[in-house]
């Protein structure tokens, strides 16, 4: 022990253990941040899959045609 009372080893320990406490500060704030960016896209990018899905089974029921619906080759 040093003359205040205190060990150096347990000194660094705690200096490690609050550098490490700032380093998870900062990795959970710009996690936060991350989360709340994709919260804000997530309404936008479910509404463009409705879209998508909507012209999907469009361009499907516009391909799926019934033969005998097209006019018969010219040479008939």
């Amino acid at each position: 022990m040093n003359a205040t009372g205190s060990d150096p080893s347990l000194a660094g320990r705690i200096d490690e253990l609050e550098m490490r406490l700032a380093f998870l500060d900062d990795t959970l704030a710009a996690l936060n941040e991350v989360v709340a960016a994709h919260d804000r896209d997530m309404p936008q990018l479910a509404a463009e899959l409705q879209r998508l899905r909507g012209d999907l089974q469009g361009l499907r029921s516009e391909m799926a045609h019934d033969p005998h619906e097209e006019p018969p080759p010219p040479h008939y």
